[in-house]
């Protein structure tokens, strides 16, 4: 026995070793990882309930974002965070896809991000970060999809690894000191911006079409830009004829004279008509006085010198000015926008969104829509002051809009909470608690009034809402919501509409390829199951991968008369007489999304059925 254990004893010591010093053994717990992250950091007040012995998804670490218990995306946007980001750290939570520092103040090099492999989205717009980015930056990169680094100090060459992103469909840069050439980037981008750099030369053919994304470049030429590339003029060469050298001559010094004779001839007339101009330009700008900001704002509008003559031609020329068509939260004007502290929220099927926070004390979000090209200057203004002029609880009215043939801009105001989605999936904090039972059915309640409204003021649209999801539906302070992203429809180009409306992702269109009303119904049912399950939609996502098929889960159920065990746990634990209302308004959002829209009911039907659940 003594023999076999004198045998064993060196191979239990020699395992042991392997096993404490293999790789696996190196790595270190998702929540320590977290916690070595936050050291790194400086003012991470907005951290603190990042503890130890916790759980980052079971206790809904500030800026953890989940998936099946999986750390997935981790945003820290406007957390007041500065010092350094350990990588290394983050490079222990093996699932992250999505990162985000947006609105922070993080200084120095671009840190080594590009150890993180597997990430689609990366996120690092309002901080302080300088100098070149490496050439080679992006190229460890195997599925990146969206890369925001704008508003930062940058400079140097943009890095040419961008070409090989595959799967890349953003990319703003904009707001930096980046120099030099733009790659020639051939992938198909949804958003992109490189504005407000020192970019020189001539803009690649695969980018020209992207409109108003180089403004701010003045070594910028081509197409998009009015600017031509002046061509390269050949090396003379010498000539042994002097005579010719002489005649040459002579010709330039003509030239010469000739021009300098019309200069001196035209800058008379340039002097008297720039006197006229400048006159003409005090007229259009005028002072308006916007509440709580004390001297008010500058707001570029036609004078009312053009208004009485009826100017149509100067009128055309003032598109690109804010125009408000709601005013109950102030007046303001594009210097105010310019001026204002800006955020990325995001890019939506519709187009990306900024938040501005206005030196007025009032914050609003700017959503830039490129796409709504379907309607004139004037039909598209008479649309949106029809808009301006709704007033319903549940539905989130328009301030201002600004137009241009190849982009335009919409101003609503900026709802704290967030969307639904973002409450129901996201970083909830406090939120989570309040979501209950109650608070679930008066957000139902509430979005179906809010739909019944628009049908009844869009009642000739085939789509009054047409973009009905959970992302946006804004909640008030009181959780009352507000609909959002409505009745853009008849706007968009036909193309545009149907990669960009979740209308069009519906049974209605991919099966039966025609949407109407009803179609408003199913995203309303969509909702309905989302809010009563708390899972997220695989509908959602235009490939129907990830998420929950909730219509066929849901269905399945009741088939097999299983339906409570849909019900959110959050809600269905100690129910009690609850949970037949529970089931009767999961019922409702089943009727609401039957694949047929012949055996789908209607709004009004379902709004009846709806206000008929009670707590």
């Amino acid at each position: 026995m003594a023999a076999v254990r004198s045998l064993l004893l060196p191979l239990f010591f020699f395992f042991f070793f392997a096993l404490s010093f293999s790789p696996t053994s190196l790595s270190i717990p998702e929540n320590e990882a977290l916690l070595k992250l936050k050291q790194s950091f400086t003012n991470t007040a907005s951290l603190s309930s990042w503890v130890p012995n916790s759980s980052p998804c079971a206790d809904k670490w500030a800026g953890v974002i989940c998936s099946n218990n999986i750390i997935t995306n981790l945003h820290f946007t406007s957390f007041g965070l500065s010092g350094k980001i350990d990588v290394e750290a983050l490079m222990e939570i093996r699932g992250i896809r999505s990162l985000s520092f947006v609105n922070n103040n993080f200084s120095g090099p671009m840190p080594e991000l590009n150890k993180l492999a597997g990430l689609k989205t990366l996120l690092l717009t309002a901080n302080q970060f300088s100098g070149p980015i490496a050439a080679d930056f992006f190229s460890t990169f195997n599925s990146l999809r969206k890369v925001w680094i704008s508003s930062n100090k940058f400079s140097g060459n943009l890095p040419e690894s961008l070409k090989n992103l595959e799967s890349l469909i953003e990319l703003h840069v904009e707001n930096n000191e980046f120099s030099g050439r733009i790659p020639d980037l051939k992938q198909d981008l949804k958003s992109v911006d490189f504005s407000n750099n020192k970019f020189e030369g001539q803009i690649p053919e695969s980018l020209a079409k992207y409109g108003n994304s180089f403004a701010g470049n003045e070594g910028l030429c081509g197409k998009p830009l009015e600017k031509p590339c002046t061509p390269p003029q050949p090396e003379k060469q010498e000539s042994s004829n002097l005579v010719m050298k002489v005649f040459i001559v002579v010709i330039i010094f003509s030239v010469v004279v000739v021009i300098l004779l019309l200069m001196r001839s035209s800058k008379r007339r340039d002097d008297d008509l720039g006197v006229t101009e400048r006159q003409r330009g005090n007229n259009e700008v005028v002072q308006v006085h916007v509440p709580g900001s004390g001297s008010g704002s500058t707001h570029s509008r036609r004078s009312e010198t053009s208004r009485k003559s009826g100017d149509s031609k100067r009128g055309s020329a003032r598109m690109g000015d804010l125009l408000m068509v709601n005013d109950e939260k102030g007046v303001f004007g594009l210097p105010d926008l310019m001026k204002a502290a800006a955020e990325v929220l995001g890019n939506g099927g519709i187009g990306s969104a900024y938040k501005a926070a206005m030196t007025n004390g009032l914050s609003v979000v700017v959503k830039r829509m490129r796409e709504m090209n379907a309607y004139s200057k004037d039909l598209f203004d008479a649309e949106i002051r029809k808009f301006g002029r709704i007033r319903h609880t549940n539905i989130l009215t328009p301030l201002a809009y600004h137009y241009r043939r190849e982009e335009k801009l919409l101003v609503s105001e900026y709802i704290p909470k967030g969307s639904l989605l973002y409450v129901l999936h996201g970083d909830r904090g406090n939120s989570h608690a309040e979501l209950n039972w109650a608070t679930r059915l008066k957000i139902v309640q509430g979005i179906a009034r809010g739909l019944g409204f628009l049908h009844s003021q869009f009642d000739s649209y085939d789509l009054p809402h047409g973009n009905l999801k959970s992302c946006n539906i804004l909640l008030g302070d009181n959780y009352e919501p507000l609909l959002n992203d409505y009745a853009f429809h008849p706007l968009m180009n036909p193309d545009s509409a149907v990669q960009s409306l979740f209308a069009y992702k519906t049974p209605d269109y991919t099966q039966y390829q025609q949407v109407s009303r009803k179609t408003d119904v199913y995203c309303l049912g969509i909702i309905i199951l989302e809010i009563m399950t708390g899972k997220f939609p695989s509908q959602y996502h235009s490939n129907g991968k990830g998420g929950t098929d909730v219509v066929q889960w849901v269905f399945t159920e009741i088939s097999e008369r299983r339906e409570a065990e849909v019900i959110d746990p959050e809600i269905a634990t100690n129910a009690g007489s609850s949970l037949n209302q529970m089931l009767q308004l999961l019922q409702i959002g089943a009727a609401c999304t039957e694949s047929n829209p012949e055996q789908r009911i209607d709004l009004k039907e379902a709004i009846r059925r709806i206000e008929e659940v009670k707590v």
